[in-house]
């Protein structure tokens, strides 16, 4: 049975999910509209050959979609997925799931009691590269995970900034960037139980950060430190590194580096370093190259959300998982500020 998907949002990600949509086979998904208060928006609607709406919840009523892709601005992501979920529309709503934790809570219940799935598209999560390192830490091949290093270090160009609101607190890679880093590494890692941060912005002077240095505790125990820049020239980040998104340059480096007491690993190049025989720093080490084959994270993304809608499978990134991310992103802001650990709400 094919599925009609609603795209609401025809911004970047927008745009991306309605290309994804309109070359799947028919067979198992169509775009069957797109909501966009913009003259671009009602183009790319013309040429899929959909109908176009301004209002959320004029298309929900008039075309009945089976889900709907909420990528519009985080402010409208709340009252996006309630008008789905009031409807029974199943939900695929972009990161971060709202602006706040209070609302991002009050919509995970609010899908928990309608019993319409909701789904974060937290997208790196259906990267095989993450799903293959999950799955060692798991099975033990890392033995017990002690540390985490992660880099997010790049150079944004000066024309990013023209934009204003990029200037401006909340415009900056913590929300913007770090959240996917800090998701991937609760996926990877486990529940977060302390963050602790410092913010700078003494590259630009804007009064945004453009850096940040955090420290997680993993409820493992297991430790994490987080170096983040956007003002840097430098290959150590996860979108120039796994080469998933055709617009950055790939360069062959890593992103993350994660130390077990049997072997460590690094990633997205799934390097594993371990002992062969005896252990200790005099010893040679073993390398590994791991071969995981490549597959693009939005359309597994996609693909899961259509048998989210099916109910054959449950969502991977659930509404209250995607709070606790959010939380986690957000105590960064506020562990800078007071200079305290700060204990995020944990999924």
């Amino acid at each position: 049975m094919s599925l009609a998907v609603a795209v609401v949002g025809a911004g970047v990600i927008g745009r991306t999910h309605i290309r994804i949509l309109r070359e799947m086979p028919a067979s198992q998904a169509r775009l069957a509209a797109v909501v966009d208060p913009t003259e671009a928006g009602a183009r790319l609607a013309a040429e899929a050959g959909v109908p176009h709406f301004t209002d959320t919840d004029a298309m929900l009523d008039a075309v009945r979609p089976d889900g709907a892709v909420i990528a519009t601005p985080n402010a409208l992501h709340v009252p996006g997925i309630r008008a789905c979920l009031a409807r029974g529309v199943a939900v695929l709503v972009e990161k971060p799931l709202a602006d706040d934790l209070e609302e991002a809570l009050a919509a995970a219940e609010e899908a928990e009691l309608t019993g319409v799935p909701l789904l974060v598209g937290h997208y790196r999560r259906h990267n095989p590269v993450l799903g293959e390192a999950r799955a060692l830490i798991r099975g033990g091949r890392l033995g017990r995970l002690l540390t985490v290093s992660a880099d997010s270090l790049v150079m944004k160009p000066d024309s990013y900034f023209d934009v204003a609101w990029r200037r401006e607190p909340g415009g900056g890679p913590v929300l913007i960037n770090l959240v996917h880093d800090i998701d991937a590494l609760r996926y990877l890692c486990g529940e977060i139980e302390t963050v602790q941060a410092m913010t700078g912005h003494a590259a630009r002077g804007f009064a945004v950060e453009d850096s940040a240095a955090v420290l997680l505790r993993f409820r493992s125990g297991a430790l994490a430190t987080l170096t983040l820049s956007d003002a840097v020239p430098s290959p150590w980040c996860w979108d120039q590194t796994v080469g998933e998104n055709s617009a950055f340059v790939r360069h062959d480096a890593n992103a993350y580096r994660l130390c077990g007491t049997k072997a460590s690993l690094e990633i997205p190049g799934m390097t594993m370093w371990r002992y062969a025989g005896e252990r200790g720093w005099s010893e040679p080490l073993a390398r590994e190259v791991l071969d995981v084959p490549a597959r693009d994270p939005l359309v597994e993304q996609m693909r899961h959300f259509l048998r989210v809608i099916r109910r054959e499978e449950v969502p991977l990134v659930t509404g209250r998982d995607g709070a606790a991310t959010l939380a986690a992103t957000l105590a960064v802001h506020r562990s800078a500020t007071t200079g305290e650990a700060i204990r995020p709400y944990a999924s």
